[in-house]
């Protein structure tokens, strides 16, 4: 890993309507709308999304990095990530986070042990540690056969 701080860079462009381009240097970029929510037609990711998207990759590569120094085998992760966008004095902004985590699990693997590390992947995850929402994290462990 570099030394902090990182820097990240994203830039945006569009006209009066239609399709913004969000663009990050080496990436592919991405078309981007606003949501139905605010009379986008939902075909598009948009800023909501983009969010709570990042909140669900953030808990997965945090996951992948924690379960790697612990040296605990799993086999597969879900995350299911829903944002909740209100008003609270007269701002709007996201109110909570509710992470719902699958985890998939080798046959006899450690079920109590898997909730730690899941709970403590939340904990340290850069993105929801930079949001000021309520998280709610939800875990089911699955084991497989």
């Amino acid at each position: 890993m570099q030394d902090y701080p990182h820097r990240y860079k994203a830039a945006a462009q569009g006209g009066i309507e239609g399709i913004i381009d969000t663009s990050s240097p080496g990436l592919q970029n991405i078309a981007a709308m606003p949501p139905p929510e605010f009379d986008g037609p939902g075909d598009k990711w948009s800023p909501e999304t983009m969010l709570v998207g990042a909140v669900a990759n953030c808990f997965i590569l945090t996951f992948r990095a924690v379960t790697r120094g612990a040296k605990f085998d799993w086999n597969s992760v879900t995350c299911e990530v829903t944002g909740i966008l209100d008003r609270v004095d007269r701002v709007t902004q996201f109110t909570e986070f509710y992470i719902d985590v699958s985890l998939r699990l080798p046959e006899g693997g450690n079920t109590h042990k898997a909730h730690r590390l899941a709970e403590r992947s939340e904990q340290v995850c850069l993105v929801t540690n930079s949001l000021t929402g309520k998280k709610i994290l939800n875990i089911a462990v699955v084991h497989d056969a």
